[in-house]
């Protein structure tokens, strides 16, 4: 655990010290194991997956947190661990804070996944097609149930105030001046049938990061990071394969 403005911040590290540094944040409502999926197949690497606060073991805030402290929260984690320049993966909620993170510190390279980063017209109908595809996942077989099982604990409905508010202000808040700010190397994944975050949002992202590319995977959701996983793995290989060799 890391202590952070008093409250407890769940993480796990794992892997090889001396390898590139991975750094996991899940989206809205999930938890360590969500990236772990992931996470796994790097064990050459420092993979360090972190419970977002409010979510997983993590404890919630004791005020309403911004974008920005969260953030901070995961910059000080890092220090803590003498991490830096890491290459940051995020999906959605996570993704977001990847996105600020990288416009306000040293990232070696970012990987997102269906990451939102402007203000929804429908704040309302994002969090209930965010909260509906987190229950559903179609076609994942195994990886569907696996899911399901680490998803929506702190669901909209079911969340403290506090967790509500955050919610809100991540639903609400546009990022695309701190978007422009970034300058390393991105990829960013996503499904031509996510409903939470749509994939025009992608290359409108993509279009304000000078260094970076989208990859769709055809017929997947929000979820498409792990809709096709052992894809998702060979991008992440292929994109960090020249720090191995350094």
């Amino acid at each position: 655990m890391f202590k952070y403005r008093n409250i407890n911040i769940n993480y796990i590290r794992y892997g090889n010290k001396s390898g590139i540094p991975l750094v996991f944040l899940h989206g809205w409502g999930q938890n360590i194991q969500m990236m772990k999926m992931i996470g796994d197949h790097f064990t050459d690497c420092d993979v360090v997956i972190i419970d977002l606060p409010g979510h997983g073991e993590s404890d919630e805030p004791r005020e309403i947190w911004s974008l920005d402290e969260i953030t901070d929260m995961v910059h000080e984690l890092l220090k803590s661990l003498d991490i830096s320049s890491p290459v940051m993966i995020g999906h959605s909620f996570g993704g977001k804070i990847s996105l600020i993170y990288a416009s306000k510190y040293e990232v070696n390279k970012l990987i997102l996944f269906g990451s939102p980063f402007k203000r929804k017209k429908n704040p309302d109908s994002f969090k209930v097609k965010l909260l509906k595809k987190a229950k559903s996942l179609p076609g994942m077989g195994k990886i569907s149930e696996f899911a399901k099982k680490h998803m929506g604990s702190t669901d909209y409905r079911n969340a403290s105030p506090i967790m509500r508010d955050i919610l809100v202000k991540h639903v609400n808040e546009d990022i695309t001046d701190e978007v422009k700010k970034i300058k390393c190397p991105t990829i960013i994944i996503w499904g031509d049938h996510d409903e939470a975050v749509p994939l025009e949002d992608a290359y409108e992202l993509s279009s304000y990061i000078k260094d970076s590319a989208v990859i769709v995977y055809d017929g997947c959701t929000h979820y498409a990071y792990l809709e096709r996983a052992g894809q998702t793995v060979n991008i992440i290989n292929s994109f960090i394969e020249g720090d191995r060799d350094e």
